[in-house]
């Protein structure tokens, strides 16, 4: 497993209010900059999507696969890929979520293994825009609701 890019922000709003935007995935390609489309194939017992479709253009990673998704409440949520795409053969992640008193601090780690070569600091290059991207998008998104 490659080594896992992590990044941290802290939101003006409730983690309630940041989970109900991160579950959202349809509108992810309104906020988070790299993903192209995202389409829930299945979802939990209680409405969480559990499997998603995601096509990504993230420069030198550009490619289709489907997440699964273990969710903890509004505490956090972790993936994994379950169905690789052309170019990613695992990615790993997870947000976790903690109260700052009427913020919120999240966390998002991410890990890409890809099944093409890659120099590795290219890959890591782009995990940390996915990272970067994906934080501000989603401070962005929260707090403009």
């Amino acid at each position: 497993m490659a080594d896992r890019t992590t990044s941290s922000t802290t939101i003006g709003a409730g983690r309630a209010d940041v989970m109900a935007v991160i579950a959202d995935f349809p509108s992810y390609p309104q906020w988070a900059g790299q993903v192209k489309s995202a389409e829930v194939l299945t979802s939990d017992d209680a409405g969480r999507p559990s499997t998603v479709r995601f096509t990504l253009d993230a420069g030198p990673i550009s490619d289709t696969y489907t997440l699964g998704y273990t969710w903890q409440g509004d505490e956090g949520v972790s993936w994994q890929v379950v169905e690789p795409g052309k170019m990613v053969s695992d990615l790993r992640g997870s947000y976790r979520l903690s109260d700052s008193g009427s913020r919120t601090d999240v966390t998002y780690e991410l890990t890409v293994d890809l099944s093409v070569p890659m120099i590795g600091m290219i890959r890591r290059k782009a995990e940390k825009v996915i990272v970067d991207t994906a934080l501000k998008g989603l401070k962005k998104r929260v707090e403009g609701r």
